[in-house]
């Protein structure tokens, strides 16, 4: 058995080191494996891999197992979005951009049902096929409609094998695709016309749900009908409140996508003070002294200040000498600060020059000193 175990556990890492972005039940398979263990003699709603207190202690880290947080919340907030998952009602995540709540409605998949990845991606172009199911025409000519010719999209899974569903950016797509989800959060059920009348239903299994997910920028883009609105429980995902937690986060997940790029390089607590606070002071408008200033039209996300310090980590590694300096975030701060708007690129430089001028540490100082980056 104990052989077994090592087996199992040198596989998945070795599949996390050669995915280059793997889904959550198997970046942590091993403490999966131990919470649905420690927590069998717990109750769980039917359908549940791990009971509702298991999954809570997944997202948010338990010290005394050496289980780190992988989501910064409020344990309330959480809580609230694990009860509605166990109830008839689907659960909506909103919030501003890079807010993570796609990587919540993840990790809540992984830990209830074993399985992120039954995911529809909202777009313009996200049609009823890609939502519940479709047909393979070649059999569908040669025997007609059947299970072997049907092809199931994630919506026919997830009622299947009572398994979580996770629709991303659902007001991404036209109102009469959204309401398609109308019948299967309502009754439950989905309508296969095409097939013998006796197999024309489809009934949800025990652990079916649906977990969705909308940007407040995007409101009104496509606006969910009232109708769809009552089938959800509606939690809005905030920034992170607390600067250190936010430090605490970037500077992991920083350190452990460059891990996977197999780049030797760790960005330390200087340079991840430097860029949170930049990132948040131009985020919100304000200093961390209360003075006010422009704002933004970009979000400038927690997941962004990720991204820009992956990008200064590996242009340190493979074009200088492997020490991520402030001018290397410099330069990619501009990456995620010009997007659409020039007149974004005027608001960075006047913070340079009126706030970042001002701080007298080594690293300000530095990072100062780089303000010709800005191009």
């Amino acid at each position: 058995m104990a052989k077994k175990k090592a087996a199992n556990s040198s596989a998945a890492a070795s599949v996390t080191t050669t995915l280059q972005r793997p889904s959550a039940e198997v970046q942590y398979a091993n403490e999966l494996a131990s919470l649905a263990k420690a927590s069998v003699k717990d109750a769980k709603p039917p359908g549940w891999k791990r009971s509702p207190r298991a999954v809570l202690t997944f997202v948010l880290g338990d010290t005394e197992r050496d289980m780190p947080a992988k989501f910064v919340g409020r344990r309330a907030f959480l809580e609230r979005c694990i009860v509605s998952l166990a109830t008839n009602r689907g659960l909506m995540l909103i919030g501003e951009p890079g807010t993570a709540k796609s990587y919540l409605s993840e990790l809540l998949a992984a830990a209830i049902s074993g399985d992120s990845t039954l995911t529809i991606q909202g777009s313009a172009g996200t049609t009823e096929d890609n939502i519940r199911y479709s047909w393979n025409y070649a059999l569908l000519v040669a025997e007609g409609p059947g299970e072997r010719s049907l092809v199931p999209a994630p919506l026919y899974l997830g009622m299947t094998h009572g398994k979580l569903v996770r629709f991303e950016e659902i007001t991404r797509c036209a109102l009469e695709i959204q309401d398609v989800m109308l019948s299967v959060l309502s009754d439950r059920v989905m309508a296969i016309p095409e097939l013998p009348e006796d197999n024309r239903m489809l009934y949800a299994k025990a652990g079916f749900n649906v977990i969705a997910t909308a940007n407040t920028r995007d409101r009104g883009v496509n606006e969910m009908s009232a109708a769809l609105k009552r089938r959800f429980n509606f939690e809005t995902v905030h920034p992170i409140a607390d600067i250190s937690q936010e430090m605490e986060l970037v500077a992991r997940e920083t350190n452990r996508n460059l891990e996977r790029a197999q780049v030797p390089v760790r960005l330390d607590s200087d340079l991840t003070e430097l860029l949170v606070t930049t990132f948040r002071e131009l985020r919100q408008g304000r200093t961390i002294d209360g003075k006010g200033m422009e704002t933004l039209s970009t979000t400038l996300s927690t997941a962004e200040a990720v991204g820009t310090a992956c990008a200064a980590g590996i242009h340190a590694y493979y074009f200088a000498d492997g020490q991520v300096e402030p001018a290397h975030l410099v330069r990619h701060l501009v990456g995620s600060v010009l997007k659409d708007n020039p007149e974004d690129l005027k608001k960075v430089r006047h913070y340079f020059d009126h706030v970042v001028k001002k701080r007298k540490t080594v690293s300000w100082k530095a990072f100062y000193d780089a303000r010709n980056e800005l191009i």
